[in-house]
Parts: structure tokens; sequence; C-alpha cells
């Protein structure tokens, strides 16, 4: 089952009414929330009560900066994984876009921008937040089929039985020479469990491989062999 869409929201910071405006603008079209703040402690109140899928950070604000905005964001666990895209004028120093780097930020724009370009970068992360937070879905919905099929294969979990259900009596042995009693039908309900385990498997390997990302990679080669183990389980039962 595919989990619902969510919004993924952004955050979008300068000190000046007619940059808000502007911004506001360019990424209208990409039909998710955009949030203001009129400086770095604004944003930062902002970021702890909300998820942001991207921040942008206008470098040059009076108080808190952009760079220190977006030092502080990275040093907080709640916000430090939040992509942040700083944006100057041009007359600046040459060396602002590597202290941009340097303080965690993914990427760095100068005014006037294209608003194609930045529409384009903005997706990209608004599309990655929307992938993880259906990544932690899928594996939170693997998580409890896991649960609800037991700890061990063939075995049904202790809360599937009736409160009042007494053990069943150990079969009697079979007399000598007697051929050996057929095999126990395989459990429908178990099996159905494992269905979805082998679906959820493949759902979450898709994801992880459009991640393009090395590690993930890895991480789907490993969710492709538990699937495949996962798939000769059913067939087991199916014979």
């Amino acid at each position: 089952m595919t989990p619902p869409q969510e919004t993924a929201n952004i955050l979008i910071v300068d000190d000046m009414e007619e940059n808000l405006v502007a911004l506001e603008a360019v990424l209208g079209s990409l039909a998710t929330k955009v949030v203001r703040a009129r400086s770095g402690e604004e944003a930062l109140k902002a970021m702890l009560r909300e998820e942001f899928a991207v921040v942008l950070i206008d470098v040059l604000m009076p108080g808190m900066n952009g760079f220190e905005t977006a030092a502080n964001i990275k040093g907080l666990d709640q916000t430090k994984d939040v992509p942040i895209i700083l944006l100057t004028g041009a007359s600046v120093d040459p060396n602002y876009a590597y202290r941009g780097y340097t303080v965690g930020a993914a990427d760095f724009l100068i005014k006037p921008f294209d608003p194609w370009l930045l529409r384009t970068k903005v997706n990209v992360f608004l599309d990655l937040h929307r992938k993880n937070r259906q990544l932690a879905a899928q594996a939170e919905q693997l998580k409890r089929l896991l649960t609800t099929s037991g700890e061990r294969p063939g075995e049904p979990a202790e809360s599937a039985l009736p409160p009042t259900a007494a053990p069943a009596p150990p079969p009697e042995p079979a007399p000598p020479g007697a051929a050996p009693p057929p095999p126990a039908p395989a459990d429908p309900g178990e099996t159905v469990r494992l269905a979805e385990i082998a679906s959820q498997l493949a759902q979450v390997e898709l994801l992880l491989r459009d991640a393009k990302d090395a590690g993930q990679a890895g991480l789907a080669d490993r969710i492709t062999a538990l699937e495949q183990a996962v798939g000769r389980l059913l067939v087991g039962r199916d014979t």
C-alpha cells in the first residue's frame, strides 16, 4: 500500500520584503507551502516548530547573517539534515561560496538568478524529501509486518491465539513400519503476510535505487537478497 503524500514545506529567509515576495512568486508554481522568516532568529524558531524540505537563506542580513544562520541550523539535531541554499548579490566576496559550503550549505546562488534554475534546484530537494518520507513509511510498514509474523517462520504470533486456548497435545507416535504422516498445510495467514513483506521489500528496494547513492545502493542489494529469501519461503509453502 502506497503511503499518502505529505506536504514538503519550503522556508525562505530574507530581511527585505521585496526579496521574499520575489521568492514566493518563483516558487509558487511548485504547489507547496512557502514559509517566510525575516531574520536568522525567526528562521530557527520556524524550523523548530515544523518540518521543512529545504531552506533558502539570504547571506547579507543584519544581526545573524546567512552564514551564521546556516551554521546554527546544522548545529541542531532536529534540523541538521535539512538542505540549505544560500542566496547573495552579484558584487560579493568571491570566497562567499567556499564559506557557504564550509558551514554546510548544499548550494549557493548569486542574484539575479534564473527563476527556472532556482525552481529546478528546489524541486530536487522537494522530491528527495518526499522519497525519504516514503521510504521511512515503507520501513515502518515492513517492521509491523515482520512483528506480526512472529519471531520464527512457521509459528504464528502469540497474540493470534485465543486467550483461553490450551496447547494442543503432542501427536501420538506412529506404529513401527507405518508411513510418515503428510506435512501440515501451510498457514494461509502467514503466507499472506510473507507476500506482503515481499511486496514491501520490493518497494523499498526501488526507492533506494532511485536515490542514486552508493551506500543506499548497497543497502538495496541486501534488501534484494532478503526479498529473494522471502520468495523462497513462499515457494516452499506452496509445494
